[in-house]
C-alpha cells in the first residue's frame, strides 16, 4: 500500500484520468472529490463489498426461480 500525506485542497492522481482531491479534513474525518470518468465504477468499500455479494447471489439462481420477479404474473 502507498501511503501519502496530502493538506486541504492538494490532489492525487491516478493513472490519467482520476483525480482524487481533499476537500476537508474535520477531526478524524477526510472529505475527498473524486473525478473519474464514468466508466469507472467508484463506490465507498462497504458499497462495492455489498454489490459483489448481490452479484454473486444471483449469479446462482436457477432459471425456474426468476419466475417471481417477473411483476406481469
Amino acid at each position: 500500500m502507498l501511503v501519502l500525506s496530502r493538506h486541504r485542497d492538494e490532489s492525487i492522481m491516478i493513472g490519467d484520468d482520476v483525480v482524487i482531491t481533499v476537500v476537508d479534513i474535520r477531526g478524524d474525518k477526510v472529505r475527498l472529490g473524486i473525478e473519474a470518468p464514468q466508466s469507472i465504477p467508484v463506490h465507498r468499500q462497504e458499497v462495492y463489498e455489498a454489490i459483489k455479494r448481490e452479484n454473486q447471489k444471483a449469479s446462482h439462481i436457477q432459471p425456474g426461480e426468476t419466475r417471481s420477479l417477473d411483476n406481469r404474473q
